[in-house]
C-alpha cells in the first residue's frame, strides 16, 4: 500500500470515529464546518501515522544494506505470532537456524501487518554468532504501540 492510500485510509477511518463526536460537542458552529475540522484533523493524524512507517522502513532498509556480504536466508527464519506487551507494543520471537557448516550471523527484518496486510511497523533484528546447525531466538518488538491484531512476517533475512 502507498503511502498515500494509507493516509487516505486513516484519514477515512478516523473521520468516521470522530466526526459524531465532534458534531455532538459543537457548539457554535455548524455540522459542515465541525465535520471539516474534523476530516483536516483526521488527515494530519493519519498522515503522521504513514511517515512514522516510512520512517521506521528507510531505516530498516539502510540497516539490511549495510550487513556486508549478506547471502539470502529467509528460509532459516521463523517468527511466532505476535503478542502486544505490558506497553501496547507488538513482539514476535524470531528463531534462526543455521543450516550452515561454520557459525553465522543474521540480520532479520520483520514487518508487522494487520489482518488486511497494511504495513503498521518494520524492526530489524540481528542475531550473532549461530553455531553450525545450531538455533538462536531474539525478539522482534514494534517501534511503537500497534492496536488491534496484529501478524509478522519475514521482509528480509541475510547471514553472513
Amino acid at each position: 500500500m502507498t503511502r498515500k492510500a494509507a493516509r487516505e485510509l486513516c484519514a477515512a477511518l478516523l473521520t468516521a470515529a470522530v466526526l459524531p463526536t465532534a458534531a455532538a460537542c459543537s457548539g457554535g458552529g455548524n455540522a459542515s464546518s465541525t465535520a471539516s475540522e474534523a476530516a483536516s484533523a483526521a488527515a494530519s493524524v493519519a498522515s503522521r501515522g504513514a511517515d512514522v512507517v516510512a520512517s521506521a522502513a528507510a531505516a530498516a532498509s539502510e540497516k539490511i544494506h549495510n550487513f556486508k556480504n549478506g547471502v539470502d536466508a529467509k528460509n532459516d527464519v521463523k517468527l511466532s505470532a505476535p503478542v502486544t506487551d505490558h506497553d501496547g507494543r507488538a513482539t514476535a520471537k524470531v528463531t534462526v537456524k543455521n543450516s550452515t557448516d561454520a557459525k553465522k550471523s543474521y540480520i532479520v527484518q520483520v514487518n508487522f501487518r494487520d489482518p488486511q496486510g497494511n504495513l503498521l511497523d518494520v524492526v530489524v533484528v540481528t542475531v550473532d554468532d549461530v553455531a553450525a546447525g545450531a538455533a538462536k531466538e531474539a525478539a522482534a518488538r514494534s517501534n511503537r504501540k500497534l492496536s488491534g491484531r496484529t501478524k509478522a512476517e519475514v521482509g528480509t533475512a541475510l547471514r553472513h
